[in-house]
């Protein structure tokens, strides 16, 4: 079994940062609740600023695939690593730029540098750590010696206003528009990669991948933030694909994204179980951790969390998490490549340092963590 090493990171976020008064002029506004509840989820998301690849005036600036393709160039820059060295693509993302053929293709193709293998992985925040998993797997099982994996997003194409025709806003009262609204307000377009080999490199500080693990708690939880069904009266889903025709499930309101605020509730309580499952069976001790970097899809549930963790007595020191999502937005599957980004080119690493990610997703309820080492 070989040790595999994250040796470059690399960002894209598109344009100039678009600061809060000027959301409307990219995403628009949806019925006579929005400015109300914008002002509400920025209160409770904290976010300052985010990157839109969609501009002023409407046009579609990169696709999904291309900013990955950028952000995966950035790495193997930061690497000194060519392209054409790649062995192994993981990509991942919440929806793809096609609903056939893979992200990961796409990507590929945009790159367009040799043949390589490659890994799809499609969630929402998760499936970045399955692309990183999955590379690490193949480094470390000595299939490949130079791998990328990397998340990115195009949130913004979904909250266009005819996104919604199908949904009544008007007659729509407060705490149903905010399952919408929310997440309008708080994600926003970018991509992040990692370049992962199998020897560290002379230079600047690198990261001993330690370990990685993911836990799904589908089989207890419906969908909670989900895009491409229409809820029925007894409370199922009824996929997009089930109404006969494209227009029909437009018409029926399965394609605006939304969020289950109840049952995200319900999901601290076991993702903090999880940490702590994680915590004793690592024997990781939380006073040992240097730099802690969680996603979070906002400020205030970031703060759930603390309190969550303090009371268990397993907090990690507040001022050793690491978080800029009030100035980059939430990313979602880029949200953790971001961070290790930041981390790589903005810390003072040393030898030692012990790095801790973690990234829930109230997709269907599931956690992932993974444990590094500066080298």
């Amino acid at each position: 079994m070989h040790d595999v090493f994250v040796t470059g990171s690399g960002s894209f976020l598109p344009g100039t940062p678009v600061d809060n008064r000027e959301m409307e002029g990219r995403i628009g506004l949806l019925g006579p609740h929005s400015r109300r509840l914008k002002a509400a989820t920025l209160r409770q998301n904290g976010i300052q600023s985010r990157h839109y690849a969609i501009d002023a005036g409407g046009n579609h600036l990169f696709t999904n695939a291309a900013m990955a393709a950028r952000a995966v160039e950035a790495a193997c820059d930061r690497a000194r690593v060519d392209c054409n060295s790649l062995d192994y693509l993981a990509a991942s993302t919440t929806q793809g730029d096609m609903l056939v053929p893979g992200h990961a293709s796409a990507v590929h193709g945009e790159l367009g540098r040799g043949q390589l293998e490659l890994g799809s992985f499609q969630s929402v925040c998760g499936s970045s750590m399955m692309a990183i998993k999955s590379a690490y797997l193949n480094l470390r099982a000595g299939e490949h010696r130079c791998a990328a994996a990397c998340g990115s997003e195009f949130s913004s194409r979904w909250f266009q206003p005819g996104f919604y025709d199908a949904v009544d806003f008007v007659s729509m009262g407060t705490e149903d528009a905010f399952r919408y609204e929310f997440l309008r307000w708080t994600l926003s377009d970018g991509a992040g990669a990692l370049l992962l080999e199998t020897e560290a490199q002379p230079g600047p500080p690198c990261l001993r991948i330690d370990w990685i693990e993911q836990k799904s708690f589908a089989d207890r939880f419906p969908a909670c933030m989900s895009a491409g069904s229409s809820r029925l009266p007894d409370g199922g889903e009824r996929p997009w694909s089930h109404f006969g025709s494209p227009v029909g499930a437009a018409e029926g309101g399965a394609f605006p994204l939304r969020q289950d605020f109840h049952l995200l509730e319900r999901m601290f309580p076991v993702w903090v179980g999880y940490y702590l499952e994680v915590l004793e069976r690592r024997g990781l001790d939380p006073a040992r951790v240097r730099y802690f970097l969680p996603h979070y899809s906002a400020r205030a549930l970031g703060q759930r969390m603390q309190r969550l963790l303090e009371k268990a007595g397993a907090m990690i020191p507040e001022d050793r998490w690491r978080n800029h999502q009030d100035r980059v937005g939430n990313v979602g599957s880029a949200s953790i490549f971001l961070l290790l980004d930041r981390l790589l080119r903005e810390e003072e690493l040393r030898e030692g340092d012990r790095v801790l990610c973690f990234v829930p997703e109230s997709g269907r309820c599931l956690a992932a963590f993974m444990c590094l080492t500066v080298v």
